[in-house]
């Protein structure tokens, strides 16, 4: 399986992440990657950026030294009623919204019927592209439920390859879960790294082990070709 873009990377903006744009540039250069995404913390996660840092991506060029730059955000829910730490406006100028719940940015988990009734009011918002690392145990959500109601909108469910290795002990049963439930509802996921330093760009292999086991095609899988990231994801979104 061939993997053309990582669409899950933090630079040195997130506030714990240690790599600038330049550095993942050759790094992906350097491994045969097509194209990353910026996808840096939205302003809610204690030391990220100033929601000044997203308005002004336009700066960023679509090119660099051949590699393709996806603009983009990893969106914090910061209420029980699903709103992001960012302005429409500003999300309007992005390739890419992932959204996610994380520890101290507004919302904390209240226990999968919850935490799943709160996904899916964020989810009503179009600009939302991929929902990241949906398996975080610290997060349970109704899996099944949330697959269908991603599917209906046309968002995309991440596998995270990080989730198995450094960030979220106890992923992998319940992300081999979401990915059974959308090869059974026949959508699609992509494979992100959630990468915090450029030696962990492009390191899909406990994530592409996972989607093998749990029997998606390649075709389900999103950042196998840009075509496909055109398609579902920069020009996506069904409603």
């Amino acid at each position: 399986m061939k993997l053309v873009a990582d669409l899950h990377v933090h630079t040195v903006s997130s506030g714990h992440a240690y790599s600038t744009l330049e550095e993942y540039v050759a790094q992906a250069k350097k491994i045969g990657l097509e194209a990353i995404a910026i996808t840096d913390h939205g302003p809610a996660m204690p030391g990220g950026p100033h929601y000044y840092h997203f308005s002004n991506m336009g700066m960023i060029p679509q090119y660099m030294d051949g590699i393709r730059i996806f603009k983009g955000v990893e969106a914090n829910i910061i209420d029980a009623e699903g709103k992001l730490d960012l302005f429409d406006e500003d999300l309007d100028k992005l390739d890419i919204v992932m959204v996610a719940m994380h520890p101290r940015c507004g919302y904390e988990s209240e226990g999968e019927q919850r935490n799943t009734e709160v996904l899916i009011k964020a989810l009503q918002n179009k600009r939302i592209k991929i929902i990241a690392h949906p398996g975080n145990p610290k997060y349970p959500i109704n899996i099944e439920t949330i697959v269908s109601v991603a599917k209906e909108k046309g968002v995309i469910l991440e596998i995270n390859n990080s989730s198995f290795v450094y960030s979220r002990p106890g992923s992998w049963d319940r992300c081999l879960a979401v990915a059974k439930e959308v090869k059974r509802q026949n959508w699609m996921v992509i494979l992100g790294t959630d990468t915090h330093i450029s030696p962990m760009l492009g390191v899909f292999d406990k994530a592409i082990e996972l989607v093998k086991q749990a029997g998606l095609s390649e075709e389900q899988i999103v950042n196998t070709s840009l075509e496909k990231i055109k398609k579902y994801i920069v020009e996506g979104r069904r409603c």
